[in-house]
């Protein structure tokens, strides 16, 4: 192998740099050129590429986002897509691929490497939702993020005795906002893998108040059950649903913050800046040993490598000893 190519696809992940980073330069180092994709797949079938040399990657490590952008591409899941981008490849005599991104990226790198291409992907969600890997590059970054969000709202909730609903990412899974919800010290974390009743929450709302609570906290997944569906307008945020039941049904006053996007951005944390750079420079050398239609994770502290196909078809459970652990803590 002489030649590769770096992508990145989907939603941005803080991290993804400190892999783009790692990648090249890993790259180089064994005597590999290297070719950089604009946009994703988009990108990649329409040939919007460059030569990527140890200075392109320089001073990027700090940075969110994806100095590679990203971008959604419908026409790469079709088959002329994806014979468009095997066409790409072979013009510019690119022999094997680097992807990173989330679970729609993931699914293309599979698709490609059913089609012959060699092919080893990184996982880059801040949902935390990939299969196999105990993380993925932007979830600990995300999850920072949003707890320091949580604290900040915490402060201005008990000065005024509100009750503050704080909707965080998660259109499938609640991984993000277990993890935040539990480590910002919310009274209730909703979120898609486990139904609820808003009457329950506001019962128990209510209880708190007559144990003497003055404010709650509640953390919501965008995409919990009954709220996120198909004829949902855009502006209508989960949150704010939420947050107008709970208002209605406790008479208390009720607040609501969408952090949104902001979720995605920021310096990346040392551990996603760590994670990035681990798995950018494994990726290549599993692509240099023929270790292909594969991705790198990590599970514990040991780097693993798995089956893509195995990845993609692997659903994530959410740590039920954190959820039985924050429904304990919302009794009291």
């Amino acid at each position: 192998m002489k030649r590769i190519a770096i992508l990145t696809s989907g939603g941005d992940a803080p991290g993804m740099n400190a892999a783009i980073r790692s990648s090249t330069r890993t790259a180089l180092y064994y005597g590999l050129s290297v070719v950089g994709i604009y946009r994703g797949y988009q990108g990649l079938m329409e040939g919007d590429m460059f030569e990527m040399t140890s200075r392109s990657v320089g001073d990027i490590m700090q940075r969110a986002g994806t100095i590679l952008r990203s971008a959604r591409s419908p026409e790469f899941i079709t088959d002329e897509g994806q014979k468009k981008s095997i066409w790409q490849l072979e013009a510019r005599g690119i022999e094997g691929l680097v992807v990173i991104g989330g679970d729609g990226t993931l699914k293309g790198a599979n698709a490609l490497a059913g089609l012959g291409v060699p092919t080893v992907g990184i996982p880059a969600t801040v949902d935390n939702d990939i299969g196999c890997t105990d993380y993925a590059l932007g979830f600990d970054t995300a999850t920072n993020t949003a707890v320091d969000a949580i604290t900040k709202i915490r402060d201005t909730a008990s000065s005024h005795g509100r009750n503050n609903v704080i909707e965080v990412m998660g259109r499938d899974t609640g991984h993000l906002a277990l993890a935040a919800g539990l480590a910002g010290g919310a009274e209730y974390i909703l979120i898609p893998e486990k139904p609820f009743k808003v009457c329950d929450l506001c019962d128990g709302i209510q209880k708190g108040y007559a144990r003497g609570k003055t404010h709650s906290i509640i953390v919501v997944a965008e995409g919990v059950g009954g709220y996120s569906t198909p004829d949902k307008l855009p502006h209508e945020s989960v949150g704010f649903m939420i947050g107008e039941e709970v208002r209605q049904q406790t008479g208390l006053e009720t607040r609501v913050t969408v952090l949104g996007y902001i979720q995605r951005g920021g310096t990346p944390t040392v551990k996603d800046r760590l994670l990035g750079t681990m798995l950018g420079s494994k990726a290549v050398e599993a692509l240099i040993q023929g270790d292909t239609s594969k991705i790198i994770g990590v599970v514990g502290e040991e780097f693993c490598i798995f089956d893509i196909e195995e990845v993609v078809t692997t659903e994530k459970p959410i740590d039920e000893e954190q959820y039985r652990i924050a429904t304990l803590l919302s009794k009291m």
